[in-house]
């Protein structure tokens, strides 16, 4: 797959990523690396990315193989917090990195959330590379700038705007990954196709199986996310478009956080998009028939969960936390008819229990 190459970073994919990360950090001279992992992709993922940069280049892979540090957090996003962003920044200081020093997140969106905005914080910046291993992190979280923590349960309200220097996609990761983590990942290429102007979800509607992702929909996915970033990238104006299920989606994860019913942050979206797509249509007169198309296509991946009334009232009260919000007014990104979406949509508390009623049915 050809790279992508934006104004802000480059995502490079397979074999010739490698290549281009050796040649990175080989042109920088880094004194120290950190290599950030999680406890899964510390045993499923390291030894693979030291044998695929070793064999793309062999100096440089001993060198980061052997000499490279290595901080592991738990996994799972009850552990993206300041206490875990104490641990790492910890850990940075006492081993002496330095504002020229370079760290690779390697694992999931929660890693490069948490790896990003430790290196955007430390020392007020030091170079940070994303190896997503995950699908969700491939077209979504690793791409685009935006770093964050959570903080009083509330998702990614502490953050900073800082681009990994390069981002590099090898989907031979995936092959470690759980059929629920990969339909999390689904649900953000779901989001990317409902947006895009050039109507992909024609054809991600066809998809029948998760094993029918490859590659081609994996680059097409960040394509569609990396053309608004450009056209956007402080998320003043069209980039809130990638906020479209996101809403609703980031509330019923910040409800559930922390609990036994827990979610991944994928399948938290799935809903939102659901939800944000009925409201579409009771706000935008969105198509019926398409609503009902998209809520049975999301279904099929997706088990179907139950929020009690009391429930519902807490998640509506989640969005006075929301980023986009306007005043104390939460905004909306909604779908239009004729593929353009409308960002800064206000919503009612009664539309929103009416889309819940939508979901559940």
């Amino acid at each position: 797959m050809k790279e992508i190459i934006s104004d802000k970073f480059s995502v490079l994919f397979g074999n010739h990523g490698y290549l281009k990360l050796a040649d990175f950090i080989l042109k920088n001279n880094f004194e120290k690396i950190l290599i950030l992992t999680d406890e899964n992709t510390k045993v499923h993922c390291l030894d693979l990315f030291f044998s695929k940069i070793k064999k793309n280049n062999k100096k440089i892979g001993e060198t980061i193989s052997s000499s490279s540090y290595n901080f592991s957090v738990e996994s799972g996003e009850s552990a993206k917090n300041l206490n875990t962003s104490n641990q790492i920044w910890a850990f940075l200081t006492e081993n002496g990195f330095k504002r020229n020093d370079l760290i690779i997140n390697l694992g999931g969106g929660m890693i490069s959330d948490l790896g990003g905005f430790v290196a955007s914080t430390f020392m007020r910046g030091i170079k940070f590379i994303n190896i997503p291993t995950t699908l969700l992190g491939m077209v979504d979280a690793s791409i685009g700038g935006k770093t964050g923590i959570d903080f009083k349960g509330i998702k990614n309200i502490i953050g900073t705007f800082q681009f990994a220097k390069l981002v590099l996609v090898d989907v031979e990761f995936l092959n470690s990954l759980s059929k629920r983590q990969i339909a999390a990942g689904y649900a953000e290429m779901i989001k990317h196709s409902l947006i895009d102007k050039n109507h992909e979800w024609e054809k991600t509607s066809k998809i029948k199986s998760l094993e029918d992702i490859n590659s081609e929909m994996i680059y097409k996915s960040i394509n569609i996310k990396v053309d608004i970033i450009q056209s956007d990238p402080m998320e003043l104006n069209n980039r809130k478009c990638l906020n479209f299920g996101h809403t609703l989606g980031h509330a019923i994860e910040s409800h559930l956080l922390a609990t036994e019913n827990e979610i991944l942050h994928g399948e938290a979206i799935a809903i939102g998009l659901i939800l944000e797509t009925y409201i579409s249509y009771l706000k935008r007169n969105f198509d019926l028939k398409v609503t009902k198309e998209i809520k049975n296509h999301i279904n099929k991946f997706y088990e179907v969960k139950k929020f009690s009334h009391e429930s519902i009232r807490k998640i509506i009260d989640l969005l006075k936390y929301d980023k986009k919000n306007n005043n104390d007014e939460p905004m909306f990104v909604l779908l239009n008819n004729n593929g353009e979406m409308k960002i800064n949509q206000s919503v009612s508390i009664e539309q929103i229990i009416e889309a819940f009623k939508f979901y559940h049915n």
